[in-house]
């Protein structure tokens, strides 16, 4: 009579093959995350520039944007959550209005990534007045002229 089933050693050849598929695949699936997440970040800044300009149609300037009527520091809209998808107690970036200059007719915004979250050591995302963007990609903490785009 004649046993049906697999051997030890065909078990552990799948196991194996399974296991080197997984992790060849998995930091693949964690890249494709990782920049979903960042292009919530870039809408999530294209959708406070469009804030921003609508401030600026009805003060003349960008000043007094930020929450409490403050020039910087988190906008008085989005400072709780992601307005592209997520929840607050979900946000990967934290949105603020880095600067704005003296006469108020331009300024920066900034997407800061979460400590504590899987885009911490993902670099912040600029968003320039006057259509710039930027990304500190190897997260130095200053902008080089080749970080001057977000698909960099």
């Amino acid at each position: 009579m004649r046993d049906n089933g697999f051997t030890l050693i065909e078990l552990m050849i799948v196991v194996a093959i399974v296991g080197i598929i997984t992790s060849i695949a998995y930091p693949s699936y964690m890249g494709f995350v990782k920049n979903g997440k960042r292009s919530a970040a870039q809408a999530d800044l294209m959708a406070l520039a469009a804030a921003m300009q609508r401030h600026k149609a009805g003060n003349y300037n960008y000043k007094g944007a930020a929450a409490g009527g403050a020039d910087t520091g988190a906008p008085s809209i989005f400072h709780a959550y992601s307005p592209s998808s997520e929840p607050a107690s979900e946000k990967q970036y934290n949105l603020t209005i880095d600067s704005v200059n003296a006469s108020g007719t331009s300024y920066v915004l900034l997407a800061t990534p979460v400590s504590g979250t899987a885009q911490a050591d993902d670099g912040k995302l600029y968003y320039f007045s006057d259509g710039r963007k930027g990304w500190d990609k190897n997260n130095n903490g200053t902008l080089a002229s080749s970080e001057y785009c977000w698909k960099c």
